[in-house]
């Protein structure tokens, strides 16, 4: 199953003027259910409660593994926008690009002793992955691990966040210059 993800995931990805681009994963619908099962496949026997998903790939790919593990979802949501309730928020270390998000959960979405598998399309420093973690726990729920497209985290961090993935960076084409 995760071969054959993998598979599909290398043959759609593309550079597209420097940038990674995973959405075609998500315009082929064999694709997309091969990724989706094999983003669920690693924790299907890990007890995961809930699955949960940053704002946006997260919550189109969350989602699909809450349905396939038979779960719920929950949604971190980055910035401003109407999402209603408490919240408990975090502000990530800076990403790759420099950047802090503002992540917030709504708290009751957490249930005690919750098994949480965050589910995204790319990780590369864990800062994002991090907060939510942080966030998790201070709710009272416990970290499943995180399971990704795209893993280009250093092996001490894939260690430390429990990250399961399809591909590793280093297994993608490499970026050309020309698209």
């Amino acid at each position: 199953m995760m071969s054959h993800a993998r598979a599909l995931t290398l043959e759609r990805f593309r550079w597209i003027g420097g940038h990674a681009d995973v959405w075609q994963i998500f315009r082929d619908s064999q694709a997309l259910a091969a990724v989706v099962r094999g983003l669920a496949g690693p924790f299907r026997d890990d007890c995961a409660t809930a699955v949960y998903g940053i704002e946006s790939r997260g919550f189109l790919l969350g989602a699909a593994v809450a349905v396939e593990l038979g779960v719920g979802f929950v949604a971190v949501r980055k910035g401003e926008g109407i999402f209603p309730g408490e919240k408990v928020t975090r502000r990530s270390a800076p990403d790759y690009r420099g950047t802090r998000q503002e992540l917030r959960l709504q708290r009751a979405a957490v249930g005690p002793g919750e098994r949480a598998l965050l589910v995204d399309d790319w990780i590369e420093t864990g800062s994002q992955a991090s907060a939510v973690r942080s966030m998790v726990e201070e709710c009272g729920g416990q970290w499943a691990g995180c399971s990704v497209i795209v893993d280009q985290t250093s092996p001490a961090l894939r260690a430390d966040l429990g990250v399961r993935s399809i591909v590793t960076a280093a297994e993608l084409p490499a970026w050309d210059g020309q698209s």
